[in-house]
């Protein structure tokens, strides 16, 4: 049900792939390749063989080109920058220059770092400026040798542009010069995003580096790269650094080493991952045969992304405004300048840009996984977003790193998003992404016109049993935004758990915050109470219901003390796991115990206990980008979970000795210098809600349902601690600290919502209007709820939280409220 649109980013693996790989690991034994023994002689035997097919693959030999084992193309490239034959400045001779494409990779950029260190100058090349450098050098210039290196993409990663591999013989023979100084050009050509769809013959391209990494070929193995350095250069490097395997000899004693003759062995350091080597002889043979070769994969995803093209350019709203804006140096009429990958932002009817986190969150609903941000290039996205060195920086300053999901900064994008396509991507691929591009984009009518003209991609170069486009003659203009519809299916149990703490100690703290609680800024207007109280002890599993409930020092008392993990120990959340809200934990304060239940289940207890002794072992946890100590909570209830989701998985507790010390949060406004303790949520101690705002929200996502929603089952959707009955709509959004009882809390910021909204939480079935309506009536934004810290008081009562109890709010002076600065998970669990 996924259709994956990221084979820029990796290519998938087949399954007869990982079956001919293991098969071969059953069927021989594979030793070290640097001892002598029988098994690691076939395994040096293995890889040579893999160095020659690696070779034959780019149509070149092993008297041209030379083949180094590296972790990736990054690995590679620093090696490149490391052992070049440099001149620096400062020397008689003439300095060596290196030359970049702004258009490349943060990995090529970053060389810049490594020559800065060795003294020499390194110098950005826009992509028009190259064209203008066709002009020879003087004659008395032209016998200069000083090294000078550079560096280009053969496939833009941003967008899918092509740039002529004819650059490789032009800078070489003098034709074009990347700046006019004397001395003799050598060319990088970064082939990572290239060679994942397109043939490279190195017989007629002769760069004398090539990076590339495997997995983007493949898919597995991952970690595994190579650099393909021609032998004219090779000898020329330079290598300080001697790891296992590269020595012909050495002192330990003395200042004294000699390499080994073979180039590929003097810089591959230790022991290659010979068994990744060896799955490459496997991916090579699986490529084949599943698909022809690499110019049947050229034409069979340049059709899809041609198509793709065609039809997401052409979509327009009823005012004639455009969809998309796509970011391209092309027209995709040409596989030899264009790539498999588009570019693009999305727009509303205004021209407006919608962020790329919205749309995202939008194609994970509709199962779809793209690619966000500016995707490691930050020159091309500089150059197609129109962002300048100071708007960098400016958005850093705002708190927008590389990878976040800061979208928006003043109106204006960050980034864009990226589909691409691969060898196994279909045409059903294509069109389930233009389907979710109009359903959610466009009405019925709207979305009528651009098809009626644009008809199936073909290609006569690619066989049928190669391509997928059989299936569908063109794309159907219908709104497939189809899903289940939502059912009010009531809950096995409607629990209401109360915890009330002895009458005269109650009494003593109300009566002492009555005197003292007082808002200082918003007046008049109706009281705003407590309305519902709810926390989750598992962490993304049903909501118990009390009326009222001990504070601890995380917030409320065992409020996502619990999480379930996958068998690698990763914690599931309803985006992967929708069922899990299907789990209803409840506290029995007086038994000391949780009970779950789930339909169909026999109810199992957990101890409330806290059980971290010898025999708990406390493992570290991820949840979201803080790190957890935890311990698991025994086979029974990991035999009761995995029996009900249907999938191996363990319940695991924050351990509670180490709370204090792992998973903290800074908070301005609470206390000086303090650190807040957080349990296993994702941002904040607790999430406050309006009821009023729901209404709203309710009265615009009605009109856009067949099936009205129910007020109780939207406030369950939006997952709140504290669900507050205020007069006005999103007035919390106002708010600075606010007062509750006994209890100060500080407003840390809104919470920006994801797709676990469109869960109905009583049935775990999804409908995407729910975030796309939420989206609509925020003015494209996705915030709802706003998130709150505490610092319990120091006395020696209990302190509780209840429904009824009066909400005292103080405004901030400014209303905006900016949301906490950090690249983590949207939305809590």
């Amino acid at each position: 049900g996924i259709t994956y649109l990221d084979h820029a980013g990796s290519a998938l693996f087949p399954e007869s792939l990982l079956k001919a790989f293991t098969d071969d690991l059953r069927n021989n034994v594979y030793g070290n390749p640097h001892s002598q023994n029988i098994s690691s002689k076939l395994t040096y035997d293995t890889i040579e063989h893999v160095r020659y097919r690696i070779l034959q693959h780019f149509h070149t030999t092993a008297e041209d080109y030379t083949i180094i084992f590296t972790s990736g193309c990054t690995a590679a490239l620093k090696l490149i920058a490391e052992s070049f034959p440099w001149i620096p400045e400062g020397t008689k001779q003439p300095s060596s220059r290196f030359c970049y494409l702004t258009d490349s990779h943060t990995s090529v950029v970053g060389m810049r770092g490594i020559t800065a260190s060795m003294n020499v100058l390194s110098l950005p090349i826009k992509p028009k400026e190259i064209l203008l450098a066709k002009s020879r050098l003087p004659a008395e210039e032209q016998n200069c040798t000083t090294p000078h290196l550079f560096s280009y993409p053969a496939q833009s990663n941003f967008s899918g542009t092509k740039y002529p591999l004819s650059w490789i013989q032009d800078i070489k023979s003098g034709k074009l010069h990347p700046i006019k100084i004397p001395g003799k050009w050598f060319v990088l050509l970064d082939a990572a995003s290239y060679v994942s769809s397109s043939p490279l013959d190195l017989g007629v391209h002769q760069a004398d580096f090539i990076p590339i990494s495997f997995y983007k070929i493949f898919g597995f193995p991952t970690g595994l790269g190579a650099l393909l350095v021609h032998n004219r250069i090779a000898p020329l490097l330079r290598k300080t650094y001697f790891g296992g395997g590269t020595a012909a000899a050495y002192l330990a004693g003395e200042d004294f080493y000699f390499p080994r003759k073979s180039i590929a062995e003097r810089f591959e350091d230790g022991t290659v991952s010979f068994l990744d080597i060896i799955a490459l002889k496997h991916g090579f043979d699986v490529l084949e045969k599943l698909t022809g070769g690499m110019e049947k994969i050229k034409q069979h995803t340049f059709a899809l992304a041609h198509y793709t093209y065609t039809v997401l350019s052409n979509l327009k709203y009823a005012n004639g405004a455009p969809v998309v804006r796509i970011y391209s140096d092309t027209d995709f009429s040409n596989p030899d300048v264009q790539g498999p990958i588009i570019n693009f932002n999305v727009l509303d009817e205004n021209g407006e840009v919608l962020g790329f986190s919205e749309v995202d969150n939008m194609a994970s609903l509709h199962n779809i996984h793209v690619r966000t941000g500016c995707f490691c290039n930050t020159g091309a996205c500089q150059m197609h977003l129109d962002i300048s060195n100071e708007d960098i920086q400016r958005n850093l300053q705002a708190g927008h790193v590389c990878g976040d999901n800061i979208d928006l900064v003043d109106g204006r994008p960050t980034g864009s998003v990226r589909i691409s396509f691969g060898y196994m991507s279909s045409f059903e691929d294509a069109q389930t992404f233009l389907n979710f591009i109009i359903a959610t984009r466009l009405s019925k009518s709207d979305a009528e016109i651009p098809f009626q003209s644009v008809t199936k991609p073909t290609t006569e170069s690619v066989p049928d049993e190669h391509l997928s486009f059989n299936k569908a003659d063109k794309l159907s203009p219908k709104l497939q935004i189809s899903d289940r519809e939502l059912r009010n299916i009531p809950s096995e149990t409607e629990t209401t758990g109360s915890w009330r703490p002895p009458e005269p100690e109650a009494e003593s703290i109300r009566a002492a915050v009555s005197e003292t609680a007082v808002p200082t800024c918003r007046k008049g207007g109706k009281p705003i109470t407590v309305a519902k109280i709810f926390l989750y002890p598992i962490k993304s599993c049903s909501a118990f219901e009390v009326t009222e409930w001990p504070v601890g020092n995380q917030g409320l008392l065992y409020d996502r003390n619990w999480m379930v993990v996958n068998q690698n120990g990763v914690c599931m959340t309803q985006k992967q796991e929708p069922r899990l809200c299907l789990v209803n934990p409840s506290i029995d304060l007086k038994q000391k115990i949780m009970v779950i239940q789930a339909e169909g289940m026999d109810p199992i207890s957990v101890s409330l206990e806290d059980n971290t002794g010898k025999e708990a072992v406390i493992c570290e946890s991820k949840v979201c980008s803080h790190r957890v100590k935890t311990y698991d909570c025994g086979e029974r209830i990991a035999g009761w979970l995995s029996a009900f989701l249907g999938r191996p998985c363990r319940l695991i507790r924050q351990s509670s000795d180490m709370k204090s010390k792992s998973h903290q949060k800074n908070t301005k406004g609470l206390s000086p210098a303090t650190n807040i303790s957080l349990s296993l949520v994702n941002q904040a101690q607790y999430l406050l809600i309006n009821v009023a705002s729901i209404l709203q929200l309710k009265e615009l996502i009605s009109a856009r349902l067949t099936e009205p929603l129910e007020i109780e089952e939207l406030i369950r959707r939006f997952r709140a601690n504290i669900v507050i009955s205020a007069p006005e709509s999103f007035e919390e959004e106002e708010w600075a600290e606010i007062s509750i009882g006994a209890l100060q809390f500080q407003v840390v910021g809104p919470c920006s919502r994801c797709q676990i909204i469109c869960i109905d939480q009583q049935s775990g079935e999804r409908n995407k209007e729910i975030l796309q309506s939420l989206s609509a009536a925020r003015g494209r934004k996705t915030n709802f709820g706003i998130y709150l810290m505490n610092q319990p008081l120091r006395t020696s009562f209990a302190d509780i939280l209840s429904v009824g109890s009066r909400v005292l709010p103080v405004l901030k002076e400014n209303t905006e409220i900016q949301p906490p600065t950090s690249s983590e998970e949207k939305c809590s669990g």
